[in-house]
């Protein structure tokens, strides 16, 4: 599995990867003092998983997340402040350590990242599902939400919202949430009409009722219920050529 450390503190740094060398399968592949030097790094190369400080100059690890379009790894919040615990699984974080990191804790930790990761497919075969399992907007796909179920055609979804590790589906007046993530989603839909907007939000593109230039070269979309979401700056750049003749 290969690892990116991102904590302010060198020595923090240099005691997670002392920890982390005991076990075998872990490569420390690269390691960042701040989220701007993280996000540098993960435009290079996707690791299987980061350790991420919360509390750091600047900007901190929830910024970070917020600021990729997708998130494509496994992410272990490393703070001594445990009263971040709730908001970090409400953005799916895999799990939260606390400094000083606990021995059995971090083996805990390792063995649940194994077993997501060894569960994964490889790149080939990620590509391969998603050419022949690409829903069209005439599919229907089936929606269960506790007592109440719904067959909908993918036509009639306006929003696809990311929420913990739930998804909330936006279709008429109706907003049920999916026990699943919003990059599984993602891999199923047609690219041309449904816009990955930024990290928590996919747009059907025939529900755009406005684009207004927003902050950093992004934009600001409105929906035809009035939903408003952020295009992010570097989705912003496909957005423009998707749209542009």
């Amino acid at each position: 599995m290969k690892a990116l450390i991102v904590d302010d503190e060198r020595l923090a740094r240099k005691e997670l990867i002392e920890l982390l060398s005991a076990y075998d399968d872990i490569i420390i592949e690269a390691e960042a003092q701040n989220v701007d030097e993280a996000l540098k790094i993960t435009e290079q190369f996707t690791p299987d998983v980061v350790f991420l400080d919360i509390q750091m100059p600047e900007k901190n690890g929830f910024q970070f997340l917020d600021a990729l379009d997708s998130c494509p790894f496994e992410v272990v919040f490393v703070t001594a402040y445990d009263e971040f615990a709730l908001k970090a699984f409400q953005v799916n974080a895999l799990d939260y350590l606390l400094k000083p990191i606990d021995k059995e804790r971090l083996d805990r930790v390792v063995e649940r990242l194994r077993k997501l990761v060894k569960g994964r497919p490889s790149t080939n075969e990620n590509e391969s599902e998603t050419r022949e399992d690409t829903l069209s907007t005439n599919d229907s796909i089936f929606i269960r939400d506790g007592e109440k179920c719904w067959f909908v055609q993918l036509r009639d979804v306006h929003l696809f919202e990311s929420y913990g590790n739930y998804v909330r589906i936006f279709f008429k007046e109706y907003k049920p949430l999916l026990l699943k993530s919003l990059n599984l989603i993602e891999e199923r839909l047609d690219s041309k009409k449904f816009f990955r907007a930024n990290r928590k939000h996919i747009v059907n593109l025939d529900y755009v009722n406005k684009v207004e230039s927003w902050f950093n070269g992004g934009f600001m979309l409105t929906l035809v219920d009035g939903n408003e979401i952020e295009v992010s700056r570097r989705q912003a750049i496909k957005f423009k050529q998707l749209m542009s003749l």
